[in-house]
């Protein structure tokens, strides 16, 4: 899976106005219902918030990746912010997290869904591509770092 095949420019946000998981992931869903990537953002919000009190997506390193099943997407949507000052998202290792990717896809849109969060945990995995991307000052930065990465 290619991310830049489902992330639109229009869907970063760098820097993240939010300063709590709360709000950061209602900005993100707000930029996805204004580029009409979802058609009910307080449906998907819902859903990203239910999956969140289920188990936190702050997966360490100071990253999150929170993600929902909605009806409001039709297909495997995602919005991806870069916090100002580092958000406290209940991370696993107690850390606060400054890259925010939300990924909402339709209830039946398992595969995709899975692969795209396998995918970005890879990218990841390179410090020093995300001490870049913890950097980036616009939106246009964090898509050219990740199409830069991807085509590696």
């Amino acid at each position: 899976m290619i991310l830049t095949q489902i992330l639109q420019p229009a869907c970063i946000r760098a820097p993240l106005e939010s300063k709590d998981k709360e709000s950061a992931i209602q900005e993100l869903i707000t930029l996805l219902a204004k580029a009409g990537q979802i058609t009910e953002p307080e449906n998907a919000f819902e859903a990203v918030m239910n999956r969140e009190q289920q188990r936190s997506t702050g997966i360490g390193s100071g990253i999150a990746i929170p993600h929902g099943k909605s009806a409001s997407a039709k297909e495997l949507v995602m919005a991806f912010g870069i916090a100002k000052d580092p958000i406290d998202f209940d991370s696993i290792d107690n850390k606060p997290v400054k890259i925010i990717v939300l990924l909402v896809s339709p209830p039946d849109c398992t595969g995709p869904h899975i692969q795209a969060l396998a995918r970005i945990s890879r990218l990841m995995l390179d410090e020093t591509f995300k001490g870049k991307l913890e950097k980036a000052s616009s939106p246009e930065e964090v898509y050219g770092l990740i199409s830069g990465k991807e085509s590696e």
